[in-house]
């Protein structure tokens, strides 16, 4: 059972829901029970609450069926709670238009629930707001492992995810929960990324996967499981392989378990993704979002170092 404390902080801490506000929870057919919990806090909480349940996704960034996007253009407050992550879909994108507040809980479980969203949001938008002030002055951003991976990219100041740290308190804002990165759409990037710790589908990397990327796009990708990602690249086509996001993690109780949704978001680690890019204002609108996390990153913000194998030193 999801804790009473980890809802309350996702309404109280995170939403605001205040009592006169419609509250929509989305959901399907695979995380149900746990959007359920949520919903019935929405229900005692808000002036009206609905729970929409919808068929699984087939991939991460696939749009909900059309009736559950009009439905979206109505509420104050949104949760979705799916096993496929909405945050990069066009329904997504207008309801946050016409001013919902809207937390994406893609493939959260219990565990990570109980764990990983009864944190100090406070104190995550001081550091996130740190980070993206940094970033806003960067022009390029480098990133080196033992593991092999040495890429540059190139900073898209205009937008960032992530910036306010979980406080999705304003009309037409949205975020991840749990929360706890800093993340944009690459303008463009050279070089190769090695991920070694987890990957949507794969879970936890026994070996790891090489991507090498030119100007933004990825042209190659080796190791054990390639085939496997490259299938669901192929499904989609060559946009697919377009470098959509580069992600740093922030969250103080998140630790890599092999559910991307957590993963991501450990203090330390970066993530790059290839797909749907419309979450940082890119163009790149397919219906997929692969992010892979990296362990233990050398990172650099122009020529100051950010982060030295894995361990923040700004």
């Amino acid at each position: 059972m999801v804790d009473k404390n980890a809802v309350e902080a996702v309404f109280k801490r995170a939403l605001k829901l205040r009592r006169q506000e419609s509250c929509l929870i989305v959901t399907d057919t695979i995380k149900e029970p746990i959007a359920r919990v949520f919903y019935e806090y929405a229900r005692r909480e808000s002036s009206e609450a609905k729970l929409a349940i919808m068929p699984p996704s087939i991939e991460h960034a696939a749009p909900p069926p059309e009736d559950i996007a009009a439905m979206m253009l109505k509420y104050d407050v949104e949760l979705l709670i799916t096993e496929k992550s909405l945050t990069h879909t066009t329904a997504r994108i207008n309801a946050t238009a016409a001013g919902a507040r809207v937390a994406t809980m893609p493939a959260i479980t219990e565990d990570i629930a109980n764990r990983c969203l009864d944190i100090d949001y406070d104190a995550l938008k001081k550091e996130s707001i740190k980070l993206c002030s940094l970033l806003k002055n960067t022009d390029k951003v480098r990133i080196k492992t033992a593991a092999g991976t040495d890429i540059v990219i190139d900073v898209n100041r205009e937008v960032f995810f992530g910036e306010n740290g979980g406080l999705i308190d304003t009309p037409g804002s949205f975020g991840n929960l749990p929360e706890g990165e800093v993340a944009f759409a690459p303008l463009s990037c050279d070089g190769t990324y090695v991920v070694d710790a987890s990957f949507p589908g794969l879970g936890l990397l026994k070996t790891p996967l090489t991507f090498k990327v030119h100007k933004g796009v990825v042209y190659e990708i080796t190791g054990e499981k390639a085939p496997k990602v490259k299938e669901r690249l192929d499904r989609i086509g060559k946009k697919a392989y377009r470098v959509a996001e580069l992600g740093i993690g922030l969250n103080p109780k998140a630790k890599i378990i092999g559910n991307i949704l957590e993963d991501e978001k450990v203090t330390g680690t970066v993530h790059i993704a290839v797909g749907n890019n419309l979450f940082g204002g890119g163009d790149n609108d397919v219906p997929l979002h692969l992010d892979g996390v990296i362990l233990n990153p050398d990172v650099y913000l122009d020529e100051k170092q950010l982060i030295e194998n894995g361990k923040y030193l700004i």
